[in-house]
């Protein structure tokens, strides 16, 4: 990055610097930019309080906030002196306070969109009030007018962040998450807008519609908000994306086709940490823009919503993943992120005098000419009650610690870059500033018309049909280019059937979970209880499971237009590793092809196919047998196991249950792997919910774990131990018959390993089953003393074990009616015997159902149940309607 300096006097060329002591101070351009003189000029001009002295607020995460007190002003030219339109003074009736943000031009200079906030309606609850709308200026007509004719259609969401396709359609982001609520209808859920996963604020997805306003189609389907689309001059969208799943990583750059197809992570993963001004800054990268060059310009924000000054950048998208994280192939070296040289300005969002000046927007001239609109504050100081400009004062005057920056007084410049002059275009006054601007100017870099991708061409038909898509995932083995099985012999070891067997292969399965949408609480308030031990997770449904191949190859038909996760899991159902921590979404048809996977810390390129280093699975020797394996599988050149699997057998489908064939061993050369299976059919206790549509598999096909329904009854099951040749019962082996702190006979006693797992209402939460707070949350131990459960006290040692007395306000001992020093007691903790982390990390539980005195109580299908269970998060519901107050 390049340092902030001192205090630079800025050359101006041909430039009056007016030096009076009034709060006009400005610096004007004698001669006005000649290009710019038959283009128009439009800008916002908004009011920093406008009601009831509340500041304007703009919140990254909250992009719908109402700030009333916007206007939108036009000018025929740069002049500062040009006469200014107010384009929506009367938009509608006099003195209403509206909101306006997001202008954006059509390459050919005649067209501008914006998103326009109609006025409070008084009285009215919140979702009766308007909502955000697109709006169209037209050049030639000088006419303001709706997007979308329709009140109907036009209030179904907020709609912001427009602009053109190459073909004249317009992508923007908007609430109204079209398709996601048709989705919910199918799998059996209310329709109703989703909330983003922090439960904050309706999600904005990636929306299309045609230049009259129909056609609306939803690209995007991420739980949390995607927004600020941007068309490149490549013809893609660069977008930002909060991602949000299992926490809060950050708003990223993402990229897609203009038909929601090939949707990637492209930067700033690992990049919200950033060293500014010798001092760590949080980042969020928000509202990219292309310079006519191709680079990326990003205006850095401040975390703080009422600083709203920004720090111009560079992002190098093309050789970079993350800030100093070069593409594979690229070899860069250096910052991805660069500041923005302008001249001789040092912006940045530091609240300390900014000698530069400080600057809320850059709108960069559609041509190469290195000219920019900005919105800029000047540099003033209060000096005795009166404003001055800084360059009007010494440098021993700047360096007084009680200087006062005088308010902020953003004007509209044009900033000539390669000639270093500035023009006043507009200017304002106190209480008021000029954010963004557009000149309405024809690019001189066209854009690159991508068409939509075509069913049974590009895309899949049988697939799109279906409307389902497929992954095709190379080689698990490989994380970010290494194969994780090197100290095993590699994966030509492992898909070797004759050198390793099924037993010994590290990964079984994969397991896609789908994210649950979280309703409004106007459609369901959802306590905090409902989700159970943590929240992190929300509300998970699991969509299915298939093998994964001996090279780690896996490929897999898996439904559409819907945020899916994926686990890799041993042969025991457990996942392997942590959980996948970004959504992914495929097009009706399409296929996603991933190299590997990637570990949790790791800051390699990873997500972004030509970022990522070569497949460590290079696939097959085409037109003969993978080695030592069936020749009824004959693959060609560079398959995986798995897409050899698919040309011989068809695509996999996700199945309810956890199952495996061999296909891969030549009985003539080893022994073929027993089968596996664990299947909710043979469970004696109620199956998921929604288990039974896989018998049939449909794109809305969901399993659904909820504790009270599908956990508790294995601890109430009846198991019963009969003895063969009498058929006498022996034994009981039910749950609660020893896990509780009554036996069978109603006398109290304490529940087994201090566990209790009794269908009882929780004295700690009565939201929630005693045996759910048991197993989950730390307890204490109790000892039965005269019929009665209580705590159980020990005394308190100090460091070298010596016992803990109780002692007065002044450090004297307390003495018992015998006269004997009074021990300190305390509880002894009791940990919880299950995580939320997953069944790995409930690896205490697993032990104990695997030694001599529980091996064999419960089955193996059980145990794959309280696997996934655990590993999609422990959640006490995983659906937001199956509790009701």
């Amino acid at each position: 990055m390049r340092p902030i300096s001192g205090y630079n006097i800025i050359l101006f060329t041909v430039i009056t610097l007016l030096l009076g002591c009034n709060t006009e101070t400005a610096i004007k351009d004698e001669q006005p930019d000649p290009v710019l003189v038959e283009y128009p000029v439009a800008y916002i001009e908004r009011n920093l309080v406008a009601v009831d002295e509340t500041t304007a607020q703009f919140e990254t995460l909250n992009p719908a906030r109402f700030n009333p007190g916007a206007q939108l002003l036009i000018k025929r030219n740069a002049f500062a002196d040009s006469p200014t339109t107010n384009l929506t003074a009367t938009l509608f009736g006099e003195d209403q306070l509206i909101d306006i943000r997001d202008l954006s031009v059509s390459d050919d200079g005649q067209q501008m969109l914006m998103a326009i906030r109609a006025p409070e309606i008084e009285g009215v609850d919140d979702d009766e009030q308007p909502t955000w709308n697109i709006w169209r200026y037209t050049v030639a007509t000088e006419t303001l007018e709706r997007v979308i004719t329709s009140d109907v259609t036009a209030e179904q969401g907020d709609d912001l962040m427009p602009s053109f396709l190459p073909d004249g359609r317009i992508v923007f982001a908007s609430t109204r998450q079209r398709l996601s609520r048709a989705i919910l209808l199918d799998e059996g859920k209310p329709q109703y807008t989703a909330l983003d996963e922090s439960s904050s604020n309706e999600t904005f997805n990636i929306h299309v519609m045609d230049p009259d306003g129909s056609a609306i189609k939803q690209l995007t389907f991420n739980l949390s908000h995607d927004f600020y689309p941007l068309v490149l001059q490549s013809g893609q969208i660069l977008y930002s994306r909060w991602d949000r799943m299992g926490a809060d990583h950050g708003v990223n750059l993402y990229r897609m086709n203009p038909d929601g197809t090939d949707n990637e992570l492209v930067f700033g993963w690992h990049s919200h940490q950033l060293n500014l001004d010798a001092q760590t800054e949080s980042i969020d990268f928000i509202k990219p823009q292309q310079l006519p060059s191709g680079e990326i310009l990003i205006l850095l924000t401040s975390q703080d919503d009422s600083v709203i000054q920004k720090r111009p950048v560079l992002i190098n998208i093309d050789d970079y993943i993350d800030a100093q994280q070069a593409t594979a192939t690229s070899g860069a070296e250096g910052d991805a992120i660069t500041d923005v040289e302008l001249a001789d300005f040092n912006f940045s969002f530091s609240t300390d005098l900014a000698l530069t000046g400080r600057l809320n927007h850059l709108f960069p001239l559609p041509d190469s000419s290195q000219r920019y609109l900005m919105s800029w504050d000047l540099c003033r100081v209060v000096v005795n009650d009166i404003i001055r400009a800084c360059g009007q004062l010494t440098a021993e005057q700047l360096a007084d610690e009680n200087l006062v920056q005088a308010d902020a007084l953003y004007e509209l410049w044009l900033l000539d870059n390669a000639k270093n002059t500035q023009q006043l275009v507009a200017t304002t006054t106190q209480g008021t500033v000029l954010t963004e601007s557009v000149v309405l100017q024809p690019s001189s870099q066209s854009k690159t018309f991508i068409a939509d991708k075509v069913v049974g061409n590009e895309l899949d038909s049988q697939l799109s049909q279906a409307l389902a898509g497929s992954i095709h995932i190379r080689s698990v083995y490989d994380f970010d280019g290494t194969d994780s099985t090197a100290n095993a012999g590699g994966i030509s070891r492992l898909s070797d059937p004759t050198q390793t067997p099924a037993a010994n292969l590290p990964a079984r399965f994969l397991r896609v979970v789908r994210g649950v949408p979280m309703p409004p609480d106007d459609v369901r308030d959802i306590p905090n209880t409902d989700f159970g031990r943590s929240n992190n997770q929300l509300m998970r449904e699991i969509v299915g499971y298939s093998p994964i191949q001996p090279d780690g190859s896996v490929k897999i038909k898996v439904p559409a237009n819907v945020p899916l996760a994926i686990s890799v899991l041993d042969i025991n159902g457990q996942r392997i590793g942590g959980r996948h921590r970004q959504w992914i979404t495929l097009k009706p048809g399409e296929t996603l092809e991933c190299v590997g996977c990637h570990t949790a810390n790791s800051q390699l390129p990873h997500g972004r196919l030509d970022a990522q280093a070569a497949s460590i699975n290079p696939g097959a020797v085409g037109g003969f047998a993978y080695p030592n394996a069936s020749s009824n599988i004959i693959p060609e050149q560079g398959q995986t196991m798995a897409e050899a699997d698919e040309m011989v057998n068809g695509l996999a489908e996700l199945s309810a249950s956890i199952k495996y064939t061999d296909i891969w061993t030549n009985p003539a050369l080893s022994t073929v792997n027993p089968s596996v299976e664990y299947s909710y059919a043979n469970l004696a206790t109620p199956a998921p919910t929604g288990s039974e549509c896989f018998d049939n598999w449909t794109a809305y096909c969901r399993i659904q774990i909820n504790y009270v329904e599908h956990i508790q009854p294995l601890w109430d099951l009846a198991r019963p131990v009969v003895d063969t040749a009498t058929q006498m019962i022996i034994a009981d082996n039910t749950c609660t018959s020893c896990h509780n702190i009554v036996d069978t006979d109603g006398v109290t006693q304490v529940p087994a390993g201090q566990l209790s797992l009794a269908n009882t209402v929780s004295t700690d939460e009565a939201a929630h089953l005693t045996s759910y707070r048991e197993l989950l949350f730390n307890d204490v131990e109790q000892e039965e003393v005269d019929g009665i459960l209580i705590d159980r006290l020990v005394e308190v040692l100090d460091a070298d074990g010596n016992v803990v007395y109780q002692v007065d306000s002044n450090g004297e001992l307390i003495l018992d009616a015998d006269g004997n020093p009074i021990p300190v007691l305390t509880t002894v903790n009791v940990p919880a015997i299950l995580s939320s982390n997953g069944a790995r990390s409930s690896s205490d539980f697993f032990e104990v159902m695997n030694n001599t005195t529980h091996q064999n109580m419960l089955s193996a299908d059980e145990l794959k149940l309280i696997n996934e269970w655990l590993d999609i998060g422990a959640q006490y519901y995983n659906t937001p309607f199956y509790s009701q107050d």
